[in-house]
């Protein structure tokens, strides 16, 4: 025999077991079987709800089994083993019998599905998948399928990962199979991964005595800020101003020159009770005369250009400002 021929015949023998099996501990909750060769004989590994039923009363009921392995299925020297399922709900066998179970003795099909599905994840499956075929609702037959969780559909972690079941219900209009596949807790699955977490670094005092030498260096290398820029700002009316050490009050949206370039201040006093005389022998100067602006200037007030600014204060006020911004009462009077 080839050896492709004997593996057929490996495999076909094997299924015949399995439904075998099936059908003989149908009440004991037959949950599959494992086959081994051993250099002693064929051990054959039976997965089970209830092992006392297939060890049954004095063993009579295994060593039936054991010789019908001999006998029916050529099987060399078996030895067979119960095994008992911890959780029957991550059993795809078990529950693909009761899902068959189910719908022959009346349930929908739906219903039976939906509640066999929420067993299995109440359990703690990662993944289950249910699919039910036959004539279900009417003459034509036709799939049902259920998932739910992760499940993989093929290649190697499909063969080896999840565990599948199969079983049939037989009933008036047709048979109806049904197939569960689940994927049990703790599967490793492929291209899974997670974030590490790294422990927080022990401080100690030398560490300490580190971080503060740092802080010192870079506090020595920073810029030392002028507090009389920040703190000698005021506004007046809509202009906000501001001033240096050693220099007298500016616009803050004006651009900055050295105190070196800074043009020379030219103040014009008038006093209110001045004679006209006086008056007009100061506007003749030429210096008054470029510090004069358009308009004559009102009585009780001074006026100066400083750095190209023509600024004016009233008598009772502490601050300059530009000629051409418009008074409040000029406003009013507009």
């Amino acid at each position: 025999m080839g050896i492709e021929r004997k593996f057929v015949q490996d495999g076909l023998t094997k299924a015949r077991i399995n439904e075998y099996f099936t059908k003989q501990l149908e009440r004991a909750g037959y949950g599959g079987m494992v086959m081994n060769r051993t250099p002693m004989g064929t051990q054959i590994t039976l997965i089970a709800e209830k092992p006392g039923m297939v060890i049954g009363k004095g063993g009579k009921t295994i060593q039936r089994l054991t010789r019908d392995m001999s006998y029916i299925f050529n099987v060399d020297n078996p030895q067979i083993e119960v095994q008992e399922v911890k959780v029957p709900e991550l059993n795809a066998q078990m529950m693909a019998n009761r899902l068959a179970n189910a719908l022959e003795r009346g349930w929908y099909f739906r219903k039976a599905g939906h509640n066999m599905l929420r067993r299995i994840m109440d359990s703690g499956a990662l993944g289950c998948q249910i699919i039910i075929s036959g004539k279900l609702t009417g003459p034509r037959s036709r799939v049902s399928k259920m998932v739910d969780g992760y499940i993989k559909h093929a290649g190697k972690p499909a063969e080896e990962l999840v565990d599948s079941g199969y079983a049939m219900a037989v009933k008036k209009l047709g048979a109806i199979g049904c197939c569960v596949r689940i994927v049990p807790p703790g599967t490793v699955l492929p291209g899974k991964f997670h974030m590490l977490k790294e422990a927080a670094p022990e401080i100690t005092e030398a560490t300490q005595a580190e971080v503060k030498e740092d802080i010192k260096v870079v506090v020595e290398k920073a810029p030392e800020k002028k507090e009389s820029e920040m703190t000698n700002i005021r506004q007046v009316g809509s202009i906000w101003e501001h001033r240096h050490d050693n220099m007298d009050w500016h616009p803050m949206s004006r651009p900055h020159t050295s105190p070196a370039v800074t043009q020379p201040e030219v103040t014009v006093e008038t006093q209110p009770e001045a004679q006209p005389q006086e008056v007009e022998a100061t506007k003749a100067t030429p210096v008054e005369t470029a510090a004069q602006p358009d308009t004559e200037t009102p009585v009780g007030e001074q006026v100066r250009v400083h750095n190209g600014v023509e600024e004016h204060k009233h008598d009772g006020y502490d601050y300059w400002h530009p000629v051409k911004r418009m008074h409040k009462a000029e406003e009013d009077d507009a």
